[in-house]
């Protein structure tokens, strides 16, 4: 078997720090990294607003955070793939006046359906912490970053961190200012660092949906189990709800 090139490797694992008693040129350990086994994909969405003023503004009852969790670089790239594939079935069927990205909000039930044909053969796992915010005491709500990270760490917290053996990557949704960036980033280590060997890596990435297909995925299932307690709509998350394996209601 010939020594494999660095050039031949996925550009999203060159930079994997492996043990330096490790021998990769053609051993199973390459092979292992060829085929994606060792990374933990994770891409984090929300559904529904931090808005609490229920009295002169029309906010959300609720707010989903959810975590579409993935592992290996091969199943990675092919939810890409699908994701790319609806894309361009969306494109072909409209004016694309909703935007080049896939929006749970807003595209219709044909549409998710079909996306969910595209995945479905895809590994992958949700887990989702949904909060109550007419629960909120009225100090709280005044602090949004933190009740934003409090959601994700729950959810976070469930995820099984055994699947990754040298990096976990994560995706969040470019929102945040700097400082709510450097805020989130080192809660979320703080909080979820006991689960994670301390050999792996943690990256924490921000970007906008429209570059991240992962992104635009978790947010199709995001809208689907926020209108579970927002609207009591079951339509399309009965479509998926076979991957969920959290689905909390936080009452404070």
């Amino acid at each position: 078997m010939h020594p494999t090139s660095l050039s031949s490797i996925p550009i999203s694992l060159k930079r994997i720090k492996i043990h330096p008693d490790t021998t990769l040129s053609g051993s199973p350990a390459m092979l292992f990294i060829l085929h994606g086994g060792i990374m933990l994909y994770l891409y984090l969405d929300e559904s529904g607003d931090l808005g609490f003023d229920f009295v002169n503004k029309k906010p959300s009852s609720f707010f989903t955070i959810c975590v579409l969790a993935i592992k290996g670089w091969g199943n990675d790239r092919a939810l890409a793939n699908a994701v790319r594939a609806v894309l361009r079935r969306k494109l072909f069927l409209s004016s694309n006046k909703e935007g080049p990205e896939l929006k749970g909000s807003a595209d219709s039930q044909e549409l998710k359906r079909f996306f969910y044909k595209k995945v479905r053969h895809v590994d992958f796992k949700l887990y989702s912490v949904t909060l109550n915010k007419k629960r909120v005491c009225s100090h709280l709500a005044l602090d949004k970053e933190r009740i934003y990270n409090y959601i994700a760490r729950l959810a976070l917290e469930r995820v099984n961190f055994r699947d990754a053996a040298v990096r976990v990557i994560m995706t969040v949704d470019k929102s945040k200012s700097r400082k709510g960036v450097s805020e989130f980033n080192s809660y979320i280590i703080s909080q979820i660092k006991a689960f994670i060997d301390p050999l792996v890596a943690l990256d924490i990435l921000h970007v906008n949906s429209y570059e991240s297909p992962g992104l635009q995925a978790a947010d199709m299932f995001t809208w689907g189990l926020f209108r579970k307690y927002e609207r009591e709509d079951l339509e399309w998350l009965n479509v998926f709800k076979a991957r969920v394996c959290l689905d909390r209601l936080y009452l404070p």
